[in-house]
């Protein structure tokens, strides 16, 4: 189709008018990065030494910025980013915005919970990095603002752009508690929301308003020891506890979900853990309730041994009549079966938080 044809909404500016435009990096203040860490050039969501360590695939995914933010506080009626990358996810099935784009979130005053305002749009051809910009506001007052980093990308540098001679100021801080952390595969990481903010993740930490970190690692989130022992040094406010897919069968989901569970409950006698099982129907009926046993039985022992901090959500259960309508390919979901999932993930936070 000729581009003279095309809707200009469409139409992605690759090149910001930079006319009124400060540049900051997002390293410096007032900005807070959270989710992620910069470390050796690159943003990272576990040491790569730790990645190193669990698989290849989890070092191939580790710098991967699912679950970063980038938070401050600004009167700008604008916010650009300029983005460079180590290396740029493409997937026929997978939203350039949501495998390798940033999108912009913000809370006014008194407002309780952050609003989606739009997303940085990255343009088809980019190959190491773009630039965008997105109305904020008009100005008058100032507003929280969150930006979500890529869910499938990794990210060496960015930067931030407001108006010149607007303010900029830090965020408020998160309560003053650790991050619920979530564990688990490519549906945790992100796959396939159409932008960073729909993921469950995200969602359901953003309605309860707390920080969180992302340890989802497409394909390969198997709870390799490895990966329990890093997890289990975490200082948490919450698990969330969801490999199921990447189990390669009931029978390894069986040799290795109440291990993992067991080693982060030695350190953490008291930590919420919230345990998820499978919400696609890829495998077979048998196969799903198969594994959903398993992790009902990892459950069950729990609250047979006293523990009062354990929840479970069968996640075939979710989607509900939706289950048509949820995924992309019968396994990954798309932005409303990520938000189904959040849903019922904050609804779980919800309670957890208010004891």
């Amino acid at each position: 189709m000729s581009g003279n044809h095309v809707d200009k909404n469409f139409d992605i500016q690759s090149k910001v008018d930079e006319s009124g435009i400060r540049w900051f990096n997002a390293l410096g203040e007032p900005f807070s990065i959270h989710g992620v860490f910069y470390d050796d050039g690159k943003f990272r969501r576990i040491p790569e030494s730790v990645a190193k360590s669990v698989s290849p695939k989890v070092h191939f995914l580790h710098a991967n910025t699912s679950g970063g933010r980038i938070r401050f506080r600004t009167n700008s009626k604008r916010v650009a980013i300029r983005a460079k990358y180590a290396y740029v996810c493409r997937m026929t099935h997978f939203a350039l915005t949501g495998s390798a784009g940033f999108d912009l979130y913000a809370k006014t005053p008194g407002d309780a919970k952050e609003v989606f305002v739009g997303a940085f749009m990255p343009p088809y051809d980019m190959v190491d990095g773009y630039e965008s910009v997105h109305k904020l506001g008009d100005g008058d007052e100032i507003v929280e603002v969150i930006i979500n980093m890529p869910l499938y990308s990794d990210v060496t540098e960015v930067y931030v752009g407001v108006d010149d001679g607007s303010e900029l100021l830090a965020a408020e801080p998160y309560p003053n508690e650790p991050p619920i952390v979530y564990y688990g595969n490519s549906i945790t990481q992100g796959a396939c929301a159409s932008r960073p903010g729909n993921v469950f993740a995200t969602y359901s930490a953003r309605c309860v308003g707390r920080d969180f970190i992302n340890l989802g690692f497409s394909g390969a989130g198997c709870a390799e020891d490895e990966i329990a022992e890093y997890i289990a040094g975490l200082d948490m406010r919450v698990l969330v506890y969801d490999y199921d897919h990447n189990a390669p069968s009931p029978e390894f989901l069986e040799a290795t979900h109440e291990r993992m569970f067991l080693k982060i409950r030695e350190k953490h006698p008291d930590l919420p853990v919230v345990m998820l099982t499978r919400t696609s129907f890829s495998v077979t009926p048998e196969d799903i309730e198969k594994r959903k046993e398993v992790v009902k039985m990892t459950y069950a022992r729990a609250v047979a041994s006293g523990d009062k901090n354990v929840y479970f959500i069968d996640g075939s259960m979710i989607y509900g009549d939706l289950w048509s309508e949820a995924t992309v390919e019968r396994l990954h979901p798309s932005d409303l079966g990520q938000v189904l999932i959040g849903k019922e993930v904050a609804r779980v936070l919800e309670v957890i938080l208010k004891k």
